[in-house]
């Protein structure tokens, strides 16, 4: 299973965001002004990437980054946010990370997940 994981719902329509583009990136350095792909995946069916990078990640900081103007443009919604990074600390390389985004067109929320 991949060390990050996400998925996304549609918290307008009560239902999984399918189709959404995302990037997992690393901080390049510690002022967070750059960023190292580790891997991409667009959302599945049920609104999850089911492999979204590898298994082990090194502790530091990453970013989920949601193309969330291409999940609009597809499903005919205006949307005002049309990119969505969830930045976040890797801090213990045992455990399992799941960030997942609760996506309306005019607000967003995220959480740490199990």
């Amino acid at each position: 299973m991949s060390h990050v994981t996400t998925h996304v719902l549609d918290a307008a329509l009560g239902r999984p965001a399918a189709g959404v583009p995302a990037a997992l990136e690393a901080a390049a350095d510690a002022a967070r002004t750059a960023w190292t792909p580790v891997a991409r995946g667009t959302t599945d069916g049920d609104g999850r990437i089911p492999d979204f990078g590898p298994d082990r990640l090194a502790a530091g900081v990453y970013r989920v980054v949601f193309d969330t103007a291409a999940y609009f443009e597809r499903t005919g919604t205006a949307g005002f946010y049309p990119e969505v990074a969830i930045v976040f600390h890797l801090a213990d390389t045992d455990a399992h990370y799941h960030v997942p985004l609760l996506l309306s067109p005019y607000a967003y929320s995220t959480y740490r997940g199990s």
